[in-house]
């Protein structure tokens, strides 16, 4: 702004990040106006790029530790012409007047500009009363704005849903009014507002709110199908309010956008698989969990997600039911479904799983089932202290040393585990092909001698860490 200035320029920030700062908070990026044009923005600094029609230049500082601060997108003052496609203006003129390039805002709240220097805050459309009332208001006419661009209407609920705000009464007319409008926004855009949604602090409210008004239809269709699906006994609400109040507990423990997104579509499959048992008298859903997975993965991919969040929430969606019940969970199933969605995600499903209980309406999970899956995972998580962690295995053994398949085979490989125990430096390929060479010469009942004491020691060591883990999560 400084060096805008410098030049003979207005400056202004302008927008949302006004909003944050009037709000107490953070801004996540800072946008300038000016009265320059994307021409003189560009000969006044070092490094920016400029690659739309619509007169925003970035200014680029990558020498700034500070992400927000980076790049400072300034765009022109300036005035848009009709809007045919619901997403960009036909016609793009730069102005002189600050009060044309606030005109065309979405959002009262987002209608502010401010010069820190001049210590001027320009609010020609009582911005500052509807943050002090905690109100989204459309700026003008509510429809005229919607019909600019459809994308705000997504973007109204997110920002209520961000801030704690109601939307006013005329401009939550106007969304239901245009809803339809949204279906000609790309996939991308309509992606990044749905997770900023889902990354809010209430996302249950947004889109319940998004139902209501006809926008989910063109986000996520699939989960309408839940609304009105009666569930079992074990479950107070519907699937559309159980999978909403999944998503609601991971956003009130603050837990990453992969267990929130997880958490509102794992149900998804359940209206498609739900079946009635005349015997229990109640309703079942099998195989829910493929089927949703399945319905993830396409949905995601239709949204224009990335390859590794499509597979990572279809994989959680998939595997979701593994902890439902624990008196059947062994260590094995465990080390399984630690193979399945990856050691990274594992406590991402032991999260949905909590999210997903609490979905139902029932109490907490228990503290005591929790410390018991925990102790497992870090069981199965452990580097196996087995013959499989060696270098080597039979199979090379016997090709190194000519021996055919027997009983030596095995009580060499266990000496030379007792020998990595000692020392996992001796772990290595050529090491292990040459003492066992060497070994698998000695008298029989001396190589078993040697291969029982291994087997003895890597029984006592494996013991000892699995006891270490149970006392860490009380459950020795």
């Amino acid at each position: 702004m400084e060096t805008l200035e410098a030049a003979g320029h207005e400056a202004y920030i302008v927008g949302g990040c006004v909003r944050d700062l009037l709000l107490g908070r953070k801004p996540k990026d800072w946008d300038v106006t000016t009265n320059a044009t994307p021409e003189v923005i560009q000969s006044l600094f070092d490094e920016t790029y400029y690659t739309n029609e619509f007169g925003t230049v970035g200014v680029v500082n990558a020498s700034l530790s500070d992400e927000s601060l980076k790049v400072v997108e300034v765009t022109p003052y300036r005035l848009e012409g009709r809007y045919s496609d619901f997403r960009r203006p036909d016609e793009v003129v730069f102005s002189q007047s600050l009060a044309d390039d606030l005109k065309r805002r979405d959002f009262t709240i987002n209608a502010l500009a401010y010069n820190p220097k001049k210590g001027e805050l320009v609010d020609l459309y009582d911005g500052i009363k509807d943050i002090e009332a905690g109100v989204v208001r459309a700026v003008g006419d509510a429809k005229a704005r919607f019909e600019e661009d459809a994308l705000r209407l997504m973007r109204a609920i997110r920002i209520a849903a961000e801030l704690g705000f109601a939307i006013e009464a005329n401009t939550l007319a106007a969304i239901g009014e245009t809803a339809n409008q949204l279906e000609k926004i790309s996939k991308e855009r309509v992606q990044a507002e749905f997770v900023r949604i889902i990354n809010s602090d209430k996302p249950m409210d947004a889109l319940v709110l998004s139902q209501k008004l006809g926008l989910l239809r063109y986000i996520v269709p699939e989960l309408e199908e839940g609304i009105g699906i009666e569930q079992n006994q074990a479950h107070k609400y519907d699937v559309w309010e159980h999978n909403l109040r999944a998503l609601q507990h991971a956003a009130d423990k603050n837990w990453p956008f992969s267990v929130r997104l997880a958490a509102l579509l794992h149900d998804i499959g359940k209206p498609k698989s739900r079946r009635y048992d005349e015997g229990k008298k109640d309703w079942t859903f099998h195989g829910h969990d493929v089927v949703g997975a399945r319905m993830t993965k396409k949905l995601l991919e239709g949204l224009k997600f990335p390859r590794e969040t499509v597979a990572n929430t279809a994989s959680l969606v998939r595997w979701h039911m593994f902890f439902s019940d624990p008196e059947k969970i062994t260590l094995s199933a465990v080390r399984r479904i630690i193979r399945n969605v990856g050691p990274e995600h594992i406590d991402e499903l032991i999260n949905l799983r909590i999210c997903d209980r609490i979905g139902t309406g029932r109490p907490k999970e228990q503290p005591f089932r929790l410390r018991k899956y925990q102790a497992m995972i870090d069981e199965a998580r452990r580097q196996p202290l087995s013959v499989g962690m060696l270098k080597i295995d039979g199979k090379r053994l016997m090709d190194v040393t000519h021996e055919t398949p027997g009983p030596k085979v095995g009580w060499t490989l266990h000496a030379l585990l007792e020998e990595v125990l000692d020392d996992p430096d001796k772990n290595t390929a050529e090491y292990l092909e040459t003492r066992g060479a060497e070994l698998i010469k000695l008298p029989e009942a001396e190589l078993k001698a040697l291969g029982v004491e291994g087997k003895e020691k890597r029984d006592e060591v494996e013991a000892a860490e699995i006891k270490d883990i149970q006392k860490k999560h009380h459950v020795d």
